[in-house]
């Protein structure tokens, strides 16, 4: 599957609840359709025409996306190319300049950036819509007027008590071909799933994408219910009677609709009921203002209710994350998402699944967990640490040469290779006080958004990335503030990448306020922490700019409280993938009673300073290796909660007397400042 479409997929939607017939833009959805003029009175059909209204949204004018050639425009059809608007759905007429379309027709409209929906009559005219008048989100119907009425437009005569089994017809302007009319039957009533408070009309006319909010009627042509959706699994399309749109309170806004919330860290689902009401007439942008502040009240009241549904157990927290808070630093520069299995055990999710290479030794990894996409850029030789870090655009266009973005026009794909200027940079600091620097690209040609969280690391950037719809900018920014918590990742560079990194404070997380990293090339390294201090010089392993120094941050508890912190100190001589020269200084923690034995039995070896942590030489896989154990000062009185390791490591065969003297001068001056 591509990229794109990968990180396009949704698990949970909070802003449409049902299987819809909205149009999406740029993707052929509506088949060619009968028409059925000659089963309806020949008097009937000018009305129905007059009376029905296609919804539009207007193509945006300007691209701000550069391609890698020309876009075929000149190869889609002739009205798809040449019309100036998206037909998003139908509405229609029901009198007194009252139009009637499904609610979720105009959602599409809610911070679009095509603009406000306005319909559109047979002639062409367009007319913008002047006040929302009623509307109800779980019927999914919106009554409104227009700013100015068409001097045409002529209301369905109505039936409020269509017969079963009759012939009905379902009326729509699907993808702006004008008025389609199909038949079928109207089959049945069912309840609505939530409480069973009114009934659906089931019926069999063949209904497309866009045929959303246009009028169902009977034999006669009058009208008896607005189509809404289409069965997911039968040819059984659902209305709304037209008698629940006539009978609901004037100017008043209802939402009483049951939502989902999930996030992508656990199965646990928090199922919520947005109910609220406000007062009507209002215009477009007022009513979705006021929508849209109520409904992200409400999102921000799910995501605190999931969380708080059993916190003793949420990651750290609980016997679910002993394990991954006991277990050994995992080094690892593709970044990870901390996830709950069906075990209830918390671990590492995520990896990399393609490799793009860039000019100056650069990189891009990519993969993706759930509706994420995850990757690790790094920043190539040639460009400037500053200008890398500083300029979303340069970030965004390196991996743009990937060719993950791509816009499909006739069947023809084209990668984009630039996404202009960010409409969104801001800086999210998570749990962790780990600054992620936010950004935000729209794609006005499919009305969507492209969100993404990097984390400045010293070889480049972590990140995590979606691509959602316009109008889930807020659930997006709500879901991701919070995964930001779960993300695991290593801090590796060489230490000429190290140099530049910190010398931007900016980027740094709150933990390298007591980690300092300071070397001086061809002499001397040291790493000191409020946990553990060592220093070698070259005696020990040539100290140069091209040295590989990884930080394996990791979590774990500090007593009783959760932290980020470093938990494995990695210096390799060089960056060549054949060089197995490096120091290494890991941290070791007690680990809680009933874990695996892997885990209690690694500590008591380490205790015991037994094989291979008993500071003699071995050689294994053509290298040879030492280890020993440190204790802190005070384990002389009383069993450690803490315990390190040193380790040196060379390629080829050596003399122990040469091994142990490098490991001595290695531990000479090591510290252990936590007990």
């Amino acid at each position: 599957m591509h990229a794109l479409q990968v990180m396009s997929r949704h698990v949970r939607s909070t802003r449409r609840m049902f299987h819809r017939l909205a149009w999406v833009a740029g993707v052929a959805l509506c088949s060619s359709a009968t028409v059925h003029a000659a089963s309806l009175d020949a008097s009937v059909l000018p009305k129905i025409q007059s009376a029905t209204f296609e919804v539009v949204a207007a193509k945006p004018v300007n691209d701000p996306l550069t391609y890698e050639k020309p876009l075929p425009l000149e190869l889609l059809p002739f009205q798809e190319r040449t019309d100036k608007y998206y037909s998003i759905g139908t509405a229609f007429a029901i009198g007194n300049n009252r139009f009637v379309t499904a609610a979720h027709v105009l959602q599409i409209g809610s911070k679009s950036l095509w603009g406000e929906p306005a319909l559109r009559d047979a002639s062409g005219h367009v007319y913008a819509i002047g006040k929302i008048e009623k509307f109800s989100l779980q019927q999914d119907f919106v009554v409104f007027s227009l700013a100015e009425q068409p001097a045409t437009a002529t209301a369905l005569e109505v039936n409020l008590k269509p017969a079963l089994n009759e012939v009905v017809f379902a009326v729509g302007n699907a993808l702006g071909t004008g008025v389609v009319i199909r038949d079928g039957l109207y089959t049945s009533d069912t309840p609505e799933d939530q409480d069973g408070r009114w009934k659906w009309m089931r019926f069999s006319a063949a209904a497309s994408p866009g045929n959303s909010g246009g009028p169902l009627l009977d034999k006669d042509g009058k009208l008896i219910g607005i189509v809404l959706m289409k069965s997911a699994n039968e040819n059984l399309n659902f209305a709304l009677p037209i008698s629940a749109v006539l009978n609901a309170p004037d100017h008043q806004a209802t939402m009483d609709t049951r939502v989902a919330y999930q996030l992508d860290i656990f199965d646990t689902i928090e199922n919520g009921t947005f109910k609220t009401q406000f007062a009507l007439p209002l215009t477009f942008a007022a009513f979705y203002a006021e929508y849209n502040k109520r409904f992200d009240s409400f999102s921000d009241t799910q995501l605190k209710a999931l969380l708080a549904k059993d916190p003793s157990s949420l990651f750290p927290n609980g016997a679910g994350s002993a394990r991954l808070l006991s277990e050994q630093t995992r080094l690892d520069n593709f970044p990870t998402i901390i996830a709950r299995g069906s075990n209830g055990e918390w671990g590492r999710t995520g990896s990399a699944s393609q490799h793009f290479t860039l000019d100056a030794n650069g990189y891009i990894d990519i993969g993706e967990v759930a509706r994420n996409g995850l990757m690790h850029l790094r920043r190539p030789d040639s460009l400037d640490a500053a200008k890398f870090y500083g300029d979303a655009v340069t970030r965004m266009d390196l991996v743009l040469k990937t060719g993950l973005f791509q816009r499909e026009v006739a069947g023809e794909k084209i990668k984009i290779t630039s996404l202009g200027t960010p409409t969104l940079e801001s800086v999210h600091t998570d749990r962790w006080q780990r600054p992620w620097q936010v950004d935000a690209w729209p794609l006005p040609y499919m009305n969507g958004w492209i969100v993404m969280y990097s984390l400045p690391v010293p070889d480049g950037t972590v990140a995590f990335t979606r691509l959602v719809s316009i109008s889930q900018q807020y659930d997006t920014r709500l879901d991701m503030d919070e995964i930001s918590n779960y993300i695991y990742a290593t801090y590796e560079g060489t230490l000429a990448q190290w140099k530049d990194y910190l010398r931007m404070r900016t980027l740094l997380p709150d933990a390298f306020k007591s980690i300092h990293v300071d070397f001086d090339i061809g002499k001397r390294f040291s790493y000191t922490s409020k946990r553990v201090a060592f220093s070698y010089t070259s005696d020990v392993q040539s100290i140069t700019p091209d040295n590989l120094l990884w930080l394996g941050f990791r979590f774990l508890k500090d007593g009783d409280q959760p932290i980020w912190d470093v938990g494995d100190v990695n210096i390799w001589k060089t960056t060549a993938s054949d060089d197995h020269d490096n120091v290494n200084i890991q941290r070791f923690a007690v680990p809680p009673q009933g874990l695996d034995n892997d885990i209690s039995s690694h500590w008591q070896k380490l205790s015991a300073r037994a094989y291979p942590y008993n500071a003699v030489a071995r050689y294994e896989n053509d290298l040879m290796k030492i280890d020993a154990v440190i204790a802190p000062a005070n384990a002389a009185s009383q069993p450690p909660a803490v315990l390190y390791t040193a380790f040196y490591g060379v390629a080829g065969t050596q003399p122990q007397a040469d091994m142990k003297r490098k490991l001595d001068l290695l531990t000479k001056d090591m510290q252990i400042r936590e007990h």
